[in-house]
């Protein structure tokens, strides 16, 4: 599959609708004051030729909206310069997280997509997947309000009871359909909702002529890294966020 970096990138900030987002010399600032990293990191637009002299002017760009420095970038070695830019500046790497990548037509196949419901606006039950059992209900609220704010993404919903047992989010843009916000309640893992979530994101995707999808993943979630793997989503790079411990 052709991954052009800038505009998955451009993709992933616009799904999680920062509060404000500027550029600087090849790369994506994205400031936000809720919990979701994404939304509130500085990211290179490539992965080749970076320019990591304008690190320190970033840092300092974050330092002044009253954000805290965070750079989110690739574990490549064209990086090693910003790396260190990075490091003399006293930021840590945290957070390994996987990109995956997919086609929409594996992943439609991949599972059955009954009793998925699809809406362009999420209610309230929608919402309360992410403040039940074994959330953590702050950062919960906050991701609910992010991803909430981005224009045109679908929400995912599957209902026992009235009750929403798992969902998700979809965006669309800059040529990519994003995965977001997966979740499913404590009570209900195990039963493959999370795999017809996505098989129905695919089919939404294809549906408004989408054929590549991508999500995010941390390292050490292989339980969510092996459902993936099953719809077909595959490696594609692990960055990390640099910011202070």
């Amino acid at each position: 599959m052709n991954i052009d970096v800038e505009s998955l990138e451009r993709a992933t900030v616009s799904a999680v609708a920062p509060l404000a987002v500027e550029e600087c010399g090849g790369w994506l600032l994205a400031f936000d004051g809720g919990t979701v990293n994404r939304a509130r990191s500085a990211v290179p637009l490539s992965h080749e030729s970076v320019d990591a002299s304008v690190v320190p002017a970033i840092f300092s760009r974050y330092r002044e909206r009253g954000v805290m420095p965070n750079f989110r970038i690739a574990q490549k070695a064209a990086m090693g310069a910003v790396e260190s830019e990075l490091a003399r500046l006293r930021l840590l790497p945290l957070q390994p997280t996987q990109v995956l990548v997919a086609r929409a037509g594996d992943v439609a196949a991949s599972a059955d997509a009954a009793g998925v419901e699809i809406a362009a606006t999420p209610d309230d039950a929608w919402a309360q997947v992410f403040l039940g059992e074994g959330f953590d209900p702050a950062d919960g609220a906050s991701r609910v309000a992010t991803l909430k704010r981005a224009q045109g993404s679908r929400f995912a919903s599957i209902r026992e009871d009235g009750r929403v047992v798992a969902g998700g989010v979809l965006a669309m843009s800059h040529g990519w359909a994003s995965v977001h916000g997966m979740r499913t309640a404590l009570s209900h893992r195990r039963r493959g909702l999370a795999t017809r979530v996505l098989a129905a994101f695919a089919r939404e995707a294809l549906g408004h002529g989408y054929e590549r999808m991508a999500l995010q993943v941390e390292v050490a979630n292989d339980a969510a890294t092996r459902v993936y793997t099953r719809c077909g989503f595959a490696h594609a790079w692990t960055y990390a966020y640099w910011r202070e411990q």
